[in-house]
């Protein structure tokens, strides 16, 4: 039987409302080093994907839900999502562009391409015994995570990631095979910043951040020089100065 979701939201800080969302692994924990910077000027909201969503709007729905506890009201609120969290946080911009007063979208994309890599993860998710997926990500680490990120935090990464599921990696990545939001993207108005990490092995963050920001009315694009896919634990990235030299009045 499966158990009730329950996002497991956390609130930091106070100030205007500032919502992240997780990326494939689903958890706001890993948003651990970045949440006390932003704290200091916002109200920050983490919280955990469902296991369970079939399609993008089911997590769209679960966002919306955020925001209003968050907010209080039908207020808007500062999105920001990471990798698959941003193709959730584009869907969620574009369904409601009402309760997203700024939208930051970091190492992310419109639509997954090729298609065929997303058949093979689905494949070797089904197949390879998932007892082993902490060992696959440690041995992964220098691909994905930022080269300067300290070994304690990637250990810290490990830890957290130990708690994810298969079914909810198998569910992200069947959503992933639906979801395109490439011909809407100009329909977005709220300020948006696109974050890209110059060395991202999973992602062509990019040449897809540039793709969607030249698509997005006034979006602006940031490359973050020498950085990974997985780069918010790194010890030299801090998004609330990131935020404050783009829109110092957010």
């Amino acid at each position: 039987m499966t158990a009730p979701y329950d996002p497991l939201t956390a609130l930091h800080g106070d100030g205007p409302p500032l919502v992240f969302v997780p990326g494939m692994d689903g958890t706001g924990r890993l948003f651990h080093r970045q949440v006390p910077l932003l704290a200091t000027r916002y109200r920050v909201a983490t919280y955990t994907l469902r296991d369970d969503a079939e399609r993008m709007e089911m997590l769209v729905d679960d966002l919306a839900g955020i925001v209003r506890a968050v907010t209080q009201a039908e207020a808007p609120a500062i999105v920001i999502g990471e990798s698959f969290g941003g193709a959730v946080a584009l869907s969620f911009a574009l369904a409601h562009p009402e309760l997203v007063h700024a939208l930051v979208v970091l190492n992310s994309f419109p639509r997954f391409l090729p298609q065929t890599r997303l058949w093979l993860a689905i494949t070797a998710l089904r197949l390879v015994p998932w007892q082993t997926m902490p060992l696959v990500r440690r041995l992964t680490a220098f691909r994905l995570h930022s080269r300067h990120t300290h070994r304690s935090e990637i250990r810290r990464f490990l830890e957290v990631t130990r708690a994810t599921r298969r079914e909810g990696y198998l569910a992200r990545l069947g959503i992933l095979r639906e979801y395109d939001v490439r011909e809407p993207l100009g329909a977005l108005r709220m300020p948006t910043l696109f974050l890209a990490s110059e060395l991202d092995h999973l992602v062509p963050s990019v040449r897809e951040g540039r793709y969607m920001a030249g698509r997005v009315p006034g979006a602006t694009l940031r490359v973050l020089p020498g950085h990974g896919h997985i780069c918010l634990i790194a010890p030299d990235l801090d998004l609330e100065r990131l935020l404050h030299e783009w829109r110092p009045d957010l």
